[in-house]
């Protein structure tokens, strides 16, 4: 074998290892900033128009937490919504040749705020950074999310 058919071959295999690691799609474990517990179970998923949307599928339990049901503080249209089964992430949008995400809102259920959200994935694929904030990402808050599949 020639050295650019294995150059070409090591490249193709590069580029589909990296490809993999980069896809947000699947379940991940949220992980609370200020208390470092768990906090629920997000499953992400693709949208036909390639951008991606993370729904709450499991509330973690917490020691001395009683779970809040529903939205109570949140702007239409999550007025009053289950936060169980709640898109809570959307619109990230991939940046090409990158692990990064962009251009997307998350929403706190609990304060009832949504803020600009944006994602590093890490080079393995098995831990995310959800960076959400107003304005200014330097503003913000980040929260490590763990792949449960």
């Amino acid at each position: 074998m020639n050295k650019s058919k294995i150059t070409m071959m090591l490249l193709g295999a590069c580029m589909s290892v990296s490809a993999f690691a980069q896809d947000l799609a699947g379940t991940w474990q949220q992980i609370d900033d200020k208390t470092g517990s768990p906090k629920a179970i997000i499953e992400i998923r693709k949208e036909n128009n390639g951008t991606y949307v993370g729904k709450i599928v499991k509330v973690t339990p917490r020691p001395g937490y009683t779970p809040q049901k529903t939205c109570n503080n949140c702007p239409a249209p999550y007025t009053n919504q289950p936060i169980l089964g709640m898109d809570v992430l959307t619109g990230l949008k991939p940046v090409e040749g990158t692990n990064n995400y962009e251009k997307g809102k998350v929403i706190d259920p609990l304060a009832g705020k949504i803020y600009d959200a944006k994602v590093r994935l890490s080079a393995n694929g098995k831990r995310l950074t959800l960076r959400g904030y107003m304005g200014v990402s330097a503003l913000g808050r980040s929260q490590t999310w763990i792949r449960q599949d």
